[in-house]
């Protein structure tokens, strides 16, 4: 279950692509919060931001990405906050995979394809602790794919001999090998069927539930969200433009960007209703519109939106200290 205590703090981070008059802003001026033991959703469609924001608050951009402002701040149990941008070359080593880990988008290109699965998997342990035996290691292998509900035996397969879940279901694997405090998934089921998705994600509730981590699940599928996250943020063009638990965004979504999303796929319960796609598409970061970067899309768009920038803040009309949004509609306190 999740707390109210913090985990991940993400304060105005901004990350680019470039640098100079020519940089792209692909992250500007987010700020999130990961509480302990929560599973929080960042949707959005492709280009909204939400790998390049991921890759930026672990420090794994490729050139020529820059964080170029913000801070994360990293709540260890039982020590003193960290800035995750601070830290050096041994820190950051420390802190990933083992305080937080990633499962990327595409498992078959994650694991390397000549090397055995017990090979890849005693290699993450025997880098982050060398004090560990072999066999110990080939033991936490062994219990790390029970735990992820593969057979044993298959610590001997190659990559290409497992269906593309039981990939997937290694690197998740591979992900709580140290026992991390946040694993960050990337599109983790975008590759696999409706099926396999839903048994991977009810898997990954269960060992949440067990392990006591928190998530950041990053998807452009609204669908999986509702029914698996406790909140949901909403990004476009860089920015969160809605963020509410996960139930509260489902009935009651503020801003029109997140009403479309909801309705580009099938209700979960109830009444049929009518898919409706989003007009237009994402906008290009090198030229963004003026004002709300979703007025050219948006059916809802008045005299403000295409002018003035709306904040994210506590709507006003909606005094519910549980939800933020972004929009003129509902102008935040």
């Amino acid at each position: 279950m999740s707390s109210k205590e913090p985990v991940l703090e993400i304060q105005g981070l901004c990350v680019d692509y470039g640098l100079g008059a020519n940089a792209v802003q692909a992250v500007r001026d987010v700020s999130l919060t990961l509480h302990r033991g929560e599973v929080l959703g960042l949707a959005g469609e492709s280009g909204s931001g939400k790998s390049t924001l991921a890759y930026g608050l672990t420090r794994l951009l490729p050139p020529p990405g820059v964080i170029s402002g913000g801070k994360v701040i990293y709540h260890q149990p039982g020590g003193d906050p960290v800035d995750v941008l601070r830290l050096n070359d041994a820190g950051l080593r420390a802190f990933r995979w083992a305080e937080t880990s990633i499962v990327f988008q595409g498992a078959m290109n994650s694991l390397n394809p000549v090397h055995r699965i017990s090979t890849q998997l005693t290699d993450v342990l025997a880098a982050h602790q060398p004090g560990m035996s072999r066999a110990a290691r080939l033991a936490r292998a062994r219990e790390l794919l029970k735990l992820v509900g593969i057979s044993a035996d298959r610590l001997d397969s190659y990559p290409h001999q497992l269906s593309g879940g039981m990939r997937q279901r290694v690197m998740i694997g591979m992900a709580l090998a140290l026992e991390p405090q946040v694993v960050i998934m990337d599109e983790p089921t975008t590759a696999l069927d409706v099926v396999m998705q839903r048994q991977i994600l009810r898997q990954l509730v269960d060992l949440r539930e067990r392990l006591g981590f928190s998530v950041l699940f990053i998807t452009h599928d609204l669908s999986l969200l509702v029914e698996f996250s406790d909140r949901i943020a909403i990004m476009y063009g860089g920015r969160i433009v809605e963020e509410a638990p996960a139930a509260q965004l489902y009935r009651d979504s503020l801003h029109p960007y997140s009403d479309g999303l909801l309705h580009a796929f099938p209700p979960l319960r109830g009444e049929r209703r009518e898919l409706t796609g989003i007009p237009g598409s994402p906008p290009d970061l090198r030229s963004m519109p003026s004002g709300c970067a979703f007025h050219p899309r948006c059916p809802k768009a008045f005299d403000p939106c295409g002018s003035e920038l709306p904040l994210l803040g506590v709507p006003v009309d909606r005094p519910d200290e549980s939800r933020t949004v972004a929009c003129w509609l509902h102008p935040g306190a």
